[in-house]
């Protein structure tokens, strides 16, 4: 189904079109006319509107302070925008593979231009395996027109990206449409690398969100978790309180 809305924007790399469109509420990226590879509400530049990328904040939950975040396929932004506007101390490094998306995002979906984002046009793969930085929270959303990048379901990556968290770190990744044998393979991966500390739980919009933890996963009871939901919520402003409980749910606190 195409996407509806006014074509505000057509360019073209070696990978492919990137597109953008506008419609009377929101402007969207798209790399086939009928996928949303992302989507920002014009009266809140700032905000997650799509939901899964307000899932994959559920990390959070688990870093007792923020820092260092690094978002593996910045697309036009989103994340990076969101999180540099509610927590001021965090630097951000964001790896996008087509230098034509970054500059789209620049240009139409109002990313900033601060020291606290350094955007790296490098492969993902490459790109962790050779930094020394250390992060606390890593968000893997690695997707193209035909769906999940399979450099996404390498034990090498995964492990790249294990020995890449600070101590207390998680790794979040997004699923979606992915074939039933790459999610199994997947599945087998992350329990091999990161000695079965995950936790994972699903969404509206059909996504799965894994959260896969460097270290033990943290004992954190019901009450203290739904706290830390409705902070971040109004320092977010996405609903956390909703991610909050399904963590709680999932987990039978």
């Amino acid at each position: 189904m195409d996407i509806k809305g006014t074509c505000i924007s057509s360019t073209a790399d070696e990978h492919g079109p990137v597109y953008v469109y506008q419609t009377r509420t929101s402007r969207i990226l798209s790399f086939d006319g009928k996928i949303y590879q992302s989507s920002m509400k014009l009266n809140n530049i700032h905000g997650l509107d799509l939901s899964y990328t307000q899932a994959m904040m559920a990390g959070l939950f688990f870093i007792p302070r923020l820092k260092t975040a690094t978002i593996m396929g910045l697309g036009a932004g989103s994340m990076a925008k969101n999180l540099l506007s509610s927590f001021s101390e965090l630097n951000i490094h964001a790896i996008e593979y087509r230098e034509a998306v970054a500059k789209t995002a620049k240009e139409y979906f109002y990313l900033p231009d601060t020291e606290r984002l350094v955007i790296h046009i490098d492969d993902a793969v490459n790109y962790i395996k050779n930094t020394d930085m250390k992060s606390d929270i890593i968000f893997s959303d690695l997707y193209n027109s035909q769906g999940m990048e399979p450099k996404q379901i390498q034990s090498s990556y995964l492990r790249d990206c294990k020995n890449s968290l600070n101590k207390q770190g998680v790794l979040v990744l997004n699923i979606w449409h992915t074939a039933l044998k790459s999610r199994e393979e997947l599945d087998e991966l992350l329990e091999l690398e990161f000695e079965n500390r995950l936790l994972s739980f699903e969404v509206e919009s059909g996504n799965t969100i894994v959260l896969a933890f460097k270290n033990d996963i943290p004992l954190i009871k019901r009450e203290e978790l739904m706290t830390k939901g409705k902070w971040l919520q109004e320092k977010m402003n996405i609903p956390m309180e909703r991610y909050a409980k399904l963590l709680c749910d999932r987990q039978g606190l």
